[in-house]
């Protein structure tokens, strides 16, 4: 489960504040539930946790096994919401440094040569025993034709068919939209194996379709936990929404109230990336027609020694939502020593994790006292039942919050600006 404690946030606003908030709340999440506020067409993640389609989880349980046992690398090609959601789960539920199981690595999310280059030499080199590589590639893509992920493809594509032969076509598994596009015509040509990404379903948004389901499956995780955990949110949320609209009325009555920026933080490393796949979820959705908080993310305690310094004394903009993880699992504990150099001695008997919650409970209080509005997302444990929990959870608040701002929380047209720029200046013609 995840419940988001607002009530650091709550104290800098007036009940008037509060309550016009409110009434606003009430209403987008009614327009979201009637189906009347914009973009009702792209609905499809609500729909697809109504009726879970098993033979889809067991398919990808299926697949996803044959490439954890057999891989060593699994490529995913894809940018924004083709990887960040599969990124975020992964690396909050996998360990980090891995023995079983093949190593994730992310491409098609930037255009650097340098990376590619490398990557590829880094596939060439053999395995410790001298045996090549058992590399698998799972391009993602509604078009086909987003540029960073299609140059990858054809670069990794090339590589894989000059390595495996015939063979590379039982390693490259393509998720696309049902029909049309770049990427269906390269399938059809080649024989890629192929995963449908719904049409209803907005690539942010995607993280529990195949786009999503396929990487994590195969980095070991029980998909069908994480999914159903996302089933049984929401249900909850469907029977109660109290604590979601307190959080999305504060979050609101802040940004009226001239609050620009939400900072996304957190002091266990391995929910860094789901705050990435939020800054995303967040950007994507509310920055439209001069609108929404801009989203940051910091990993603390590292980065209360870079930003920390801005967010305790900087310009009072910033509100701040901590992903906190409640149970977390004890591992190391530490022991005195005879002579206290280092002056931890007081610290003796006591785990990391009961030094790190007291960090957070530290950072909390200072940067509250210090006027920054706090939320904390209470994630029960990290676990694919609580991760699908929480998924369930952001996506609503974020189809509701946008709603608020009476905008189309599933369109993103000024992603398009740069790419029409950039294609002009490389000679594109349309």
């Amino acid at each position: 489960m995840i419940r988001i404690d607002s009530e650091p946030a709550r104290k800098f606003l007036s009940d008037e504040e509060w309550n016009t908030a409110r009434n606003i709340v009430k209403d987008s999440s009614e327009q979201l539930d009637k189906r009347t506020g914009k973009g009702t067409e792209w609905l499809g993640w609500q729909s697809i946790l109504e009726e879970p389609n098993d033979a889809l989880l067991e398919n990808m349980e299926s697949i996803g096994s044959e490439i954890h046992k057999n891989g060593d690398v699994l490529i995913v090609c894809g940018i924004g919401g083709s990887y960040l959601g599969a990124r975020a789960v992964i690396e909050a539920l996998t360990p980090e440094f891995r023995d079983r199981g093949p190593e994730i690595i992310y491409a098609g999310h930037h255009i650097s040569g340098r990376y590619l280059k490398r990557l590829m030499a880094y596939l060439d080199r053999p395995r410790a025993d001298g045996s090549p590589k058992q590399v698998y590639l799972n391009v993602i893509s509604k078009s086909g034709t987003t540029m960073e992920t299609a140059i990858a493809f054809r670069l990794l594509r090339k590589w894989m068919h000059d390595r495996y032969g015939d063979e590379a076509v039982s390693r490259i598994f393509c998720t696309t939209s049902r029909e049309g596009g770049a990427l269906n015509k390269i399938i059809q040509a080649y024989g890629y194996r192929k995963f449908i990404l719904p049409d209803d379903v907005g690539g942010r948004f995607s993280v529990l379709t195949p786009v999503g389901l396929l990487p994590i499956a195969a980095s070991g995780i029980d998909v069908k936990r994480l999914y159903y955990g996302a089933v049984d949110s929401r249900r909850k949320l469907q029977e109660d929404r109290a604590n979601l609209h307190e959080y999305l009325t504060t979050r609101f009555a802040l940004y009226r109230k001239g609050y620009a920026i939400d900072l996304i933080a957190s002091f266990e490393p391995a929910l860094v990336s789901m705050g990435g796949w939020l800054q995303q979820l967040y950007g994507e959705s509310e920055g439209k027609n001069g609108q929404g908080l801009f989203p940051a993310v910091a990993q603390y305690s590292t980065d209360l020694h870079s930003i920390g310094q801005m967010v305790q004394d900087g310009k009072r903009n910033i509100i701040e939502t901590f992903l906190h993880v409640k149970n977390a699992e004890p591992t190391v504990s530490l022991t005195a020593e005879s002579r206290d150099y280092d002056g931890l001695n007081y610290l003796s008997g006591k785990t990391m994790e009961e030094v790190n919650e007291k960090a957070f409970q530290g950072t909390v209080q200072a940067h509250s006292e210090g006027g920054v509005p706090i939320f904390i997302a209470n994630i029960d444990e990290l676990s694919a039942e609580s991760i699908g929990h929480a998924i369930y959870y952001f996506e609503l608040g974020t189809a509701i919050f946008v709603y608020t701002l009476g905008e189309n929380p599933f369109d993103q047209p000024g992603v398009e600006a740069y790419k029409k720029a950039m294609y002009r200046l490389l000679g594109k013609r349309d």
